[in-house]
């Protein structure tokens, strides 16, 4: 935890003094030089040196709220149902009221009333800081650097443990050190320019304007298309910060004493194995085509549970054997559980699961893992993965990936027959395996700025609205961007039309290419099979771009329409 520490402050330092903290910078500088006197009193009679204490409430409300917002916003959001964004469109709206308040004194009071009730208290935009600071913390988005992206996708997929909230904190910290370097700057001009005391009334209409400016920059996502003109000069540090395979920053399970078992296990052994009890079905928000289901209430069948996303195009390509095992062996004792962990927010909705649940063929049933509780307590670290539990509740093998078909199914017949000895097992119906090995095709590429991969583009991939351009030579396996696109933590969108449209060239090798597509429009394709246009709507889902009869190199490109969401490219 102590490397997490250091990284993470490191980081933090890194991206307060980067280009990303610029939109920010003078609300920042000006909130500590406002005075306290109350709403239409006159400056020269009661106007007096700025509180001490305001630019750290500025800053620490900033910390508070942009740790909370990483590491718990999604999840919450998520649960509740509401959309994403939620947390960035309050604090603008804030942002926008405060500045309002502080050049329209009327309607500085118009918002402290809601407050009154709070005995010797008064929430003053001038004289208290914290309430700016969670504002600026709710919108306040550094640059995606590596260190930001292990903390945000840990956020994202629920796997917060003390080493991600240690890591989340240390960074806060590192970012708040120069922003408070600056905040303290601007009370340290407001203590010692006399004419600044003076003329706290234009000044406050100045802070007032900044706040309403950046309120509306934001909105309309500026502050990135001035970032993109400013070269990224702690790009370099950044990188030198990114997690590696196996680090403490690496994406892992959390060890309890009711999985620590599960190290007996060697992934994806070809034998039955003794890995320990098997965890149990932690946080589900709703069972489908199912009662809820416990571990106790299973005891004496074999069970295989399935990890699974229903638009994770590895898992639709595993689940036609997890179906066919179960409809081959369910009348021979065995249980098969589906647990359904989102990969994307669309995921969670359980109409959305529903649906993916009908389109599979599935009829065992599924839990929904929205919270990560279960894929947590199974040390889960890829979609598909599956568990093969025995009789007697402990698991005996792990399969993690596509893959296993045959090894899967031999050991399902023996557990089988080690439950119920003498029971007639029907013939087996796995033939060979049809996974793509390692190196065969084109790697998964995730389009979100938190998981991208493979990006071949000459401009930064970040966060916000820009514009992009092929470059010149495009090396293999990769993809590169065009025209306008709106990038998010997991997905690109296309703006509204413009002039030019938004395109995405890919360098591949494979027989099948698919895409992750949500929204309504239409996706252009351009590619060896020549081109053809898909109308994308209704439920997220996986589309197939190119199916070929045998594995090829070449380029594909597509146009989307306005609006059209892309989360990724998966080839078979």
């Amino acid at each position: 935890m102590g490397a997490n520490i250091v990284i993470g402050f490191l980081g933090g330092l890194i991206t307060g003094i980067s280009p990303c903290i610029l939109p920010v910078l003078p609300v920042i500088f000006f909130s500590g030089g406002l005075d306290s006197a109350r709403p239409g009193a006159e400056p020269s009679s009661t106007a007096r040196p700025p509180s001490r204490w305001r630019p750290y409430q500025v800053i620490a409300g900033l910390v508070v709220s942009f740790s909370a917002f990483t590491l718990i916003g999604s999840l919450v959001l998520g649960v509740l149902g509401l959309p994403q964004d939620l947390f960035r469109w309050t604090g603008i709206a804030i942002l926008a009221a405060v500045g309002v308040g502080l050049m329209v004194p009327r309607f500085e009071e118009l918002l402290e009333k809601p407050f009154s009730w709070i005995p010797m208290r008064r929430v003053d935009a001038r004289r208290g800081g914290l309430g700016l600071g969670l504002a600026l913390g709710a919108v306040f988005v550094p640059c995606a650097g590596p260190v930001l992206a292990a903390i945000t996708v840990s956020g994202a997929t629920g796997r917060i443990g003390p080493e991600t909230i240690a890591l989340t904190l240390s960074f806060a910290l590192g970012v708040a050190v120069p922003l408070l370097f600056f905040a303290l700057a601007g009370r340290r001009v407001a203590e010692r320019l006399k004419s600044f005391r003076r003329r706290q009334r234009s000044i406050r209409i100045v802070g007032g304007a900044l706040m309403i400016a950046l309120a509306a920059g934001l909105a309309f996502d500026l502050p990135a298309a001035v970032q993109r003109l400013i070269p990224d000069y702690t790009a370099g540090l950044q990188d030198q910060l990114a997690p590696q395979a196996g680090s403490p920053l690496a994406l892992g399970g959390l060890v309890t004493d009711e999985n620590r078992d599960l190290d007996r296990c060697t992934q994806n052994a070809t034998m039955l194995q003794d890995c320990g009890p098997a965890p149990a079905f932690h946080d589900v928000t709703a069972w489908l085509g199912s009662q809820p289901l416990t571990m106790s209430q299973l005891r004496g069948k074999v069970v295989l549970v399935d990890f699974w996303a229903y638009s994770c195009i590895n898992c639709q390509r595993s689940l036609p054997h997890i179906v066919q095992l179960n409809d081959a062996y369910k009348s021979a004792g065995l249980t098969v559980i589906g647990v359904h962990t989102p990969e994307y927010a669309f995921e969670r909705e359980q109409h959305n699961v529903q649906d993916g649940v009908a389109a599979h063929g599935i009829d065992y049933p599924v839990a929904m893992d929205n919270s990560y509780g279960t894929w947590t307590a199974y040390r889960n670290r890829f979609w598909p993965a599956q568990y093969l539990i025995d009789a007697n509740g402990n698991v005996r093998h792990i399969q993690q990936g596509e893959g296993g078909y045959q090894t899967t199914e031999a050991l399902v017949r023996q557990l089988l027959d080690q439950a119920h000895p003498g029971t007639a097992l029907p013939q087996p119906v796995e033939g060979k395996d049809t996974a793509p090995t390692a190196g065969s095709t084109t790697p998964e590429t995730f389009l979100g700025v938190a998981k991208q991969t493979n990006y071949a583009g000459t401009e930064t991939y970040k966060a916000g609205l820009g514009t992009f351009a092929y470059p010149a030579t495009q090396r293999a396996d990769s993809f590169t961007l065009a025209g306008p696109w709106n990038l998010d933590t997991q997905r690109i969108v296309a703006p509204a039309a413009g002039d030019e449209a938004s395109r995405v060239r890919l360098s591949f090798h494979a027989r099948q290419v698919q895409a992750v597509l949500a929204g309504s429009g239409t996706l252009t394709v351009h590619g060896p099979g020549g081109d053809q246009t898909i109308n994308v709507s209704g439920t997220p889902r996986s589309y197939v771009l190119l199916d070929g009869s045998a594995v090829q190199t070449g380029t594909l490109e597509v146009t989307a329409s306005a609006g059209l969401e892309l989360y990724s490219f998966t080839f078979g």
